[in-house]
């Protein structure tokens, strides 16, 4: 605990915002706090640890929380971490097992002596005795998380603000009993959709209350949240298209789940055979309605509801595909690279650039610049034909026509 953390020692920051929470819980109805410390009485040494480091600091009581702000103020860390023996001995701090029992654990290392954390959690729940510890690593090694799943719900740490966070979340949890987990079921009717920012408005209104991105927890499942249950609430999920769901009551002291459908897969646009990079956009639709739900740039991946969707790929000419979005499926639009087109003429020239379709129709593509006399565009592979005459002649007989083909990565350029 007495490594750096910024400008403090973990023990610096752990007390101070320890202190901060025990501020936050005076004027809580029906709690009472204790406070137990270990391995700050016994120096360690190279061939001395005492595990019996452990001792129950301030009982509990009705209005302890000045005693227990000024004890944190003394502490030092010494010693060894004992967790198995203070989480054993914890057991017998609280004056009433009928009571809802809760153990805020905060460590920096591992268990330090014999004891087996799991073995003494085991123990107390074959005693019946209720507890349910919250552990909270200070700066630990991910890979050790399996290491506290067994004593109880584990929060990481990293820095004094995720301690911070950390910190609040469990006394919120140790507080409430009202808990809400939000699945976002797959097409399968699994909640195994996540990452998507979620907003939870007062019902009927605008007034934004909480803002989440989902999250699944280490176990693959739902993270739990504390939302207020004495207003009802309007969900939108901010998937593409997004989601919506109205009118949400939440229920006091239980565990409430929230389902939304929102199955998704992915739209990929891939640039085959460019030997160079370019900007191509893609116009994302569902397929009963033209309105833009997306732009998705060229060679990118992006998530949908899963669905049917047209694609108007925003190159010259445009391109269109029907695209069918399945379960986790990733569908592939294609785009071959385009070819540079430039033309030169000796007069300002009105005219128009036309391509032919597979069905023998030649559909126009862009109008010639009547204000300049050059011009340049990227087209994609095809044959295309420019119709154009001089501007300032005016017969329709100087109309003339010039074919010409586009190829990949290539230049095409005419004099008109």
């Amino acid at each position: 605990m007495n490594a750096a953390w910024g400008e403090q020692t973990r023990i610096e920051a752990a007390k101070e915002l320890l202190a901060q929470s025990v501020d936050s819980l005076k004027g809580s109805a029906n709690l009472e706090i204790a406070l137990r410390v270990y391995g700050h009485q016994s120096p360690i040494t190279p061939t001395f640890q005492d595990c019996n480091d452990t001792k129950l600091e301030v009982p509990f009581g009705q209005d302890n929380f000045d005693k227990i702000k000024s004890y944190i103020k003394t502490i030092k860390a010494k010693g060894t971490t004992p967790i198995a023996r203070s989480l054993e001995a914890s057991a017998e701090d609280f004056p009433d097992y009928n009571a809802r029992n809760i153990i805020i654990l905060i460590t920096d290392g591992l268990e330090a002596c014999d004891n087996d954390p799991c073995v003494i959690a085991k123990k107390l729940h074959d005693k019946k005795i209720g507890i349910t510890p919250f552990v909270i690593g200070l700066g630990l090694d991910l890979s050790y998380l399996e290491q506290f799943k067994c004593i109880g719900s584990y929060s990481e740490a990293e820095s004094k603000t995720a301690f911070k966070n950390a910190l609040k979340n469990v006394v919120s949890k140790a507080l409430v009993n009202t808990t809400v987990q939000i699945n976002l079921n797959d097409i399968t009717r699994k909640p195994s959709e996540t990452d998507v920012t979620m907003f939870l408005y007062k019902a009927g209104t605008t007034d934004l209350k909480y803002t989440y991105i989902h999250t699944l927890n280490r176990f693959n499942y739902p993270d739990t949240l504390f939302i207020d249950p004495n207003i009802k609430y309007d969900l939108l999920v901010n998937t593409t298209p997004k989601v919506e769901l109205k009118d949400i009551s939440i229920k006091k002291n239980t565990h409430n789940t929230i389902i939304v459908d929102a199955p998704q897969g992915f739209i990929k646009t891939n640039l085959i055979n460019g030997n160079k990079p370019h900007e191509i956009e893609t116009r994302i639709t569902l397929e009963n309605d033209h309105k833009t739900i997306n732009v998705q740039d060229i060679n990118t991946v992006d998530k949908y509801i899963v669905g049917n969707y047209l694609a108007e790929v925003l190159t010259l000419p445009r391109s269109y595909h029907k695209v069918k979005v399945t379960q986790s499926g990733t569908y592939n639009i294609d785009i071959e690279a385009p070819g540079l087109f430039t033309y030169k003429c000796s007069n300002l020239t009105v005219g128009q650039i036309f391509v032919l379709q597979d069905n023998g129709v030649w559909d126009w593509v862009c109008n010639l610049n009547q204000q300049t006399t050059s011009g340049q565009w990227y087209l994609q592979p095809g044959q295309y034909r420019v119709v154009y005459r001089q501007k300032n002649i005016k017969s329709t007989v100087y109309t003339y026509t010039q074919n010409f083909r586009i190829f990949s990565n290539k230049t095409t350029s005419l004099n008109l």
